[in-house]
């Protein structure tokens, strides 16, 4: 990093199941050209975001950026339907999900009543796992590594719940993506948790309050689900399709708000400049519509399609900055 005082960045990654593959191919592509203006010194994610904020900051505070461009490589490979039988499941999946949005009545199963259901979760496990060393992740932490932040919902408590730097552990990210109808909640503490999309997605205040050594200048976040949508939902497929794109934005939108509200106040002279400080929010958006069946699509095609996208965006994102 250089040494004339960087802008400090803290990244932001929305949850949103397979599309998060597009948040990998935009971190990919930013950490290719990284700029030693910038320095990164905190990253969040829920669900699939978290995956790739996890395999980010672990390449980083083991290695270098390559090394955490491999590490996104790698984790989405192993993620994706390669095999003949992944495939079939995969296609039956996707399938049912787009039939449900329909409004076509489907047989509601809980995931505690199907036989063989933790076998997802044990292969997401078995993926991390291949990848990261947990063990390890405790004595990586320090003053001088970016905070890693990770989403989930407590569900007894019936808060937010977030892991940080060494709390992240298998079982939080196997939290932050255990989405209600298609996994068991996952129990940390004697508590239970579920998908982190029920809470902050993704998690932006515990990148904010850290030291005032650690505060980004900058927040950037790899939004997954459209901010804006033109013309009124009127079909069954339209209406789950933006209310899945609103669940996923609401908590978000709470938060930066209230990072915009300090700002305003600063500007205003409501708050000392000696004691807070401003911090910019950019977004990088996917800017492409799809239907939200596909959030569970993990066909090898769709995600390098997605990760392409990615890659583009974070593009267009460096020219404008």
């Amino acid at each position: 990093m250089s040494e004339q005082n960087p802008t400090k960045v803290a990244i932001a990654c929305q949850g949103g199941g397979s599309h998060t593959a597009f948040t990998a191919g935009v971190l990919k592509e930013l950490l290719r050209e990284w700029d030693d203006e910038y320095e990164l010194v905190g990253i969040s994610g829920t669900s699939g975001g978290a995956f790739n904020a996890l395999a980010a900051w672990y390449g980083l505070v083991t290695a270098d950026e390559d090394r955490a461009i491999e590490l996104l490589d790698a984790i989405w490979e192993d993620l994706s339907a390669s095999s003949f039988f992944d495939r079939f499941m995969n296609n039956f999946v996707v399938g049912l999900s787009r039939l449900g949005s329909t409004g076509v009545p489907m047989l509601q199963v809980s995931p505690y009543d199907i036989p063989g259901s933790e076998v997802g979760k044990d292969e997401i496990r078995e993926t991390l796992e291949r990848h990261i060393d947990f063990d390890s992740v405790p004595d990586l932490c320090s003053r001088n590594t970016p905070e890693l932040v990770v989403g989930t919902v407590n569900i007894n408590a019936g808060i937010f719940e977030t892991f940080v730097n060494e709390e992240v552990t298998p079982e939080a990210i196997l939290a932050s993506a255990a989405v209600p109808a298609m996994f068991e909640a996952v129990e940390i503490h004697g508590h239970y948790h579920w998908d982190g999309l029920f809470s902050q997605n993704p998690p932006v205040d515990d990148l904010m309050t850290v030291g005032t050594d650690r505060k980004p200048d900058e927040l950037w976040v790899i939004q997954i689900n459209p901010q804006e949508s033109e013309g009124e939902p009127t079909s069954l497929e339209e209406i789950a399709d933006r209310r899945n794109e609103l669940a996923g934005n609401i908590s978000l939108n709470q938060e930066l708000r209230v990072i915009e509200r300090v700002n305003e106040w600063i500007d205003a002279g409501h708050l000392p400049e000696s004691d807070f400080s401003k911090t910019k929010i950019r977004r990088i958006e996917m800017g492409r519509a799809y239907h939200c069946s596909t959030k569970v699509d993990r066909s090898p095609s769709f995600l390098q399609e997605l990760m392409d996208l990615g890659e583009q965006r974070a593009t267009e994102f460096r020219a404008e900055m």
